[in-house]
């Protein structure tokens, strides 16, 4: 018998009752008796599930998502098929993220993808290098500066790596083709499970941005040779660039 549940909600009823009012064996009342034991123990584990919804430590379920939503907004969502404990882990790490830096940046976007972003600021000298210094060489490190454009940053974020759809093939397999049996099929985006979006990745640089700059986004599946380098890879008013946001 354990706290709250119907034996124990019987025996406490029973309790009450003088021991005057019936004999040993009344069947009658322990019907009627249980029925109500039955209803209070009901309640008593709503209580216990309602208690554990009101801590993020310990909410579960949907309740867990509303916890999201009240903190985060839409900014945080619960992945397709993510466990409360992973989600709840999830919550921690972004209420103490760091924010409004350079490195709450790489931070997140490493999280979020598993790959390192390529950060270049036109007006540091540490990204552009600078002549007669080891810190800059044509096609290799530095790139061209400007502190015409302060407060903005270039970010090359990179996209996980996929894990496809299993027992799926793809075009060009032997193990997939039409009107035979065979692992083709057509497939969408809610069978790829865990999937990160472009925008998911504009939103978790914007959530930690410093405000009142400016942030360049370029997202790629692959890291490409050489480092992202204005003037380079990137061309003022030629190259096609997505500006996120600016406040």
């Amino acid at each position: 018998m354990a706290t709250g549940d119907s034996q124990d909600m019987l025996s406490r009823l029973k309790a009450l009752i003088p021991p005057t009012w019936y004999g040993d064996s009344s069947p009658i009342r322990d019907a009627i008796l249980t029925g109500c034991a039955t209803s209070l123990a009901w309640c008593y584990s709503l209580y216990r599930y309602a208690k554990l919804q009101t801590r993020i430590n310990t909410a579960t379920d949907g309740w867990l998502d509303i916890a999201a939503y009240d903190f985060f907004g839409k900014n945080l969502s619960r992945s397709a098929g993510q466990s409360d404990d992973l989600f709840r882990n999830t919550i921690h790490t972004n209420l103490f993220r760091e924010r409004g830096t350079r490195q709450s940046i790489i931070n997140i976007l490493e999280d979020l993808t598993g790959k390192s972003p390529d950060i270049f600021e036109p007006s540091r000298p540490q990204d552009t290098g600078a002549y007669a210094s080891p810190t800059l060489a044509y096609g290799l490190a530095g790139g061209y500066g400007s502190i015409l454009i302060p407060y903005q940053a270039f970010v090359t974020a990179y996209r996980p790596e996929g894990t496809g759809i299993p027992y799926v093939a793809g075009y060009n397999a032997a193990s997939s083709g039409y009107s035979d049996a065979s692992r083709g099929e057509y497939a969408s985006q809610d069978m790829i499970g865990g999937l990160i979006t472009d925008a998911q990745i504009y939103e978790a640089i914007a959530s930690v941005k410093m405000e009142g700059t400016l942030v360049w986004v370029k997202i790629l599946s692959h890291r490409t040779d050489g480092y992202p380098r204005l003037g380079i890879d990137f061309t003022l008013d030629e190259s096609l660039l997505l500006e996120y946001s600016q406040w």
